[in-house]
């Protein structure tokens, strides 16, 4: 399983009931409902995607990310999760207070477009940056919203938003003492676990 998905998992509990936004193949809600237990489901747009999770026995609902979730209830999941796919919604503000009213926390990832080397890129080339964590041209790519890390935590903030956790990794999804030195310049996917912050 991606590294990614491990630290995910380790911000799990037991018999957790767990919602996964954009679940992909369902890797991850398989991995955890075997090794933890848990229940819930994931939503998933791509159908190819959807006949996996089927097929890995992972409850799935067909739905876009960016039509309204507001049909859940509050604090209906233990842990709302939503990997790499953040950035690419058209309201990921609404989204992301979606996800920490309908979970009692929640779990977010998403690629850090203030890496070092996006912004050599973007300087010496003068173009949108190309790389293993973003390997789409400008008018072909499904990331709509980049963002950097600053970015994600002071729209937290904003927000109401609570970090109770964040962790920054390499493209190889691996953390070291310079990423947790510079993380908004070195660190290039960053795990993010937070809540709604008590008022």
């Amino acid at each position: 399983m991606r590294h990614d998905l491990k630290y995910i998992a380790n911000w799990v509990s037991t018999n957790d009931r767990v919602l996964d936004l954009g679940c992909g193949d369902g890797e991850l809600l398989a991995y955890l409902s075997a090794e933890k237990n848990t229940s819930g489901y994931g939503m998933e747009i791509n159908i190819d995607e959807i006949i996996a999770c089927t097929e890995r026995g992972v409850d799935v609902i067909h739905q876009d990310l960016n039509d309204s979730l507001d049909y859940l209830d509050d604090a209906s999941f233990d842990t709302v999760m939503m990997t790499q796919s953040l950035q690419q919604t058209r309201h990921p503000e609404i989204l992301l207070n979606e996800m920490v009213r309908i979970g009692k926390r929640a779990i977010v990832t998403f690629p850090n477009f203030g890496h070092w080397t996006t912004r050599v890129y973007l300087g010496l080339k003068g173009m949108m940056p190309m790389s293993k964590t973003f390997p789409f041209r400008w008018y072909n790519t499904p990331n709509i919203h980049n963002c950097t890390f600053k970015d994600f935590e002071i729209l937290c903030k904003e927000q109401g938003i609570r970090i109770i956790q964040r962790t920054v990794v390499n493209t190889d999804l691996e953390e070291s003492w310079a990423i947790k030195l510079m993380p908004n310049i070195l660190g290039q996917v960053a795990l993010y676990h937070i809540e709604k912050q008590e008022r």
